[in-house]
């Protein structure tokens, strides 16, 4: 057997072995993930403006990011698990770092989302859900900071959403970096969907805060969706 076969052989039971651990579904989500990071720093980079964008639900996120991943080191899944995490919170970092560098187009005074009114709720849920363990004395400190960033998540986005509310709109980057976010929790549920009738798998808690955060995103992604096949019929992109 020459080694040319050999090693497609090799690259051929790799992929395999990847796609049976990660499948499509999630795999696609954590590609919208990725994209929705990348469209967001094009725009910082490109434009140099971050009109349109809420400062507040990025330093959410990163507080998502920092608390889920805190056993990043501790707690070793697979090279492409901890990848991810690092790009993710070093994606989350160079986002607020070039906000800041940009704050005169900030829209400051748009971006005025009360953070108490999401934090505390988060954190008298993260006691609730966590409070056996906690009582009992046996509470990993990973797992509740775990179960807090599930929270988190499921409303970090309320922050953007409120600033275009009151902004009437967003430009197109800014759209289709919302647009990503809500595909990657679809396709996340769709994963859940597919290992809850393959592996029997339930995890009811995460089911709801998943849910939660699409539902937030259903109308803006309604909106998008609607604009995108005008695209394809030849008009013009309109501010979501």
């Amino acid at each position: 057997i020459n080694a040319e076969y050999m090693g497609t052989l090799s690259e051929c039971l790799f992929f395999f072995a990847f796609f049976k651990i990660m499948n499509i579904f999630r795999l696609t989500g954590d590609m919208m993930h990725l994209l929705s990071i990348i469209i967001i720093i094009w725009k910082l980079v490109k434009q140099r403006s971050c009109a349109g964008l809420s400062w507040k639900s990025q330093v959410l996120y990163l507080v998502v990011f920092l608390t889920r991943y805190a056993d990043m080191f501790t707690n070793f899944h697979s090279l492409y698990n901890t990848t991810m995490k690092v790009i993710f919170i070093l994606g989350a970092v160079f986002i607020l770092f070039y906000m800041r560098r940009l704050k005169v187009s900030y829209d400051e005074q748009l971006d005025n989302f009360r953070l108490p009114f999401l934090l505390v709720p988060c954190i008298i849920g993260t006691l609730a859900v966590s409070w056996r363990s906690i009582s009992g004395g046996h509470a990993d400190a990973f797992d509740v900071m775990w179960v807090f960033s599930e929270l988190l998540e499921a409303v970090a986005i309320v922050p953007q959403l409120f600033l275009l509310q009151k902004k009437g709109g967003c430009e197109i980057l800014t759209s289709h970096y919302i647009a990503t976010l809500g595909l990657y929790r679809l396709f996340y549920i769709i994963n859940w969907v597919y290992r809850y009738y393959t592996e029997g798998r339930v995890e009811v808690f995460t089911w709801v805060c998943g849910s939660v955060q699409t539902i937030l995103y259903a109308d803006f992604l309604y909106i998008y969706f609607v604009n995108f096949m005008r695209v394809l019929k030849g008009h013009r992109w309109r501010h979501v």
